[in-house]
Parts: C-alpha cells; structure tokens; sequence
C-alpha cells in the first residue's frame, strides 16, 4: 500500500534565461495503492477549469510520474510530454514534485 504515481499537469509556458521555451508544471495530486486497488489522492485546491493551454480543447492531460526514489532520482515517466527530462525539486524547474 502507497504511492505509485505523481500526478502532474502542465499549467503555462516561460521562456529560460537561454530564450528557450520550457512548460511550466504542477503536482495535483497521487495516484495510491490501497487494500481495494488503486486510487487518486487530488490536491483540494487543484481547479482543472484554471489550466489552460489546451487549445480550446475540454479535457486536460494528467501525466503519471514514478516518484524519485531515496537518492532524489526522478523514475521514467509513465507518459512523456514533448520529451523532457524533469529536473530538480524547485517552483521554477520544469516538473516540481512535493
């Protein structure tokens, strides 16, 4: 029993200090393994309406992301978007995980 996956969603774009365009993505929440199978864990805050960037598009994309092991090594992804690699635990980087 425990945590499976990070769900993540991507909220925005910036542009680094190179000029290149980078997503900027958020935690919503967990996806757990209990006693009866799997569920999800969603950030009370967390407002599907307020992502944007969808193209006018009415659904979202959720990505699932193993969570970084004991050394602080973030695990493949379960789906990739636009081929990143995430990046250390901070605000500003392009996946932060709580």
């Amino acid at each position: 029993m425990g945590k499976k996956y990070d769900l993540v969603v991507k909220t925005g774009e910036y542009t680094d200090g190179q000029g290149q365009t980078k997503g900027r993505f958020k935690n919503v929440g967990v996806m757990m393994e209990g006693d009866n199978g799997p569920y999800l864990l969603l950030d009370r805050t967390f407002n599907p309406a307020g992502v944007g960037g969808n193209d006018g598009r009415e659904s979202i994309i959720v990505s699932m992301y193993e969570p970084k092991d004991n050394a602080g090594q973030q695990q493949a992804p379960m789906a990739k978007s636009g081929g990143y690699q995430p990046k250390a635990r901070d605000l500003e980087d392009d996946v932060p995980f709580n």
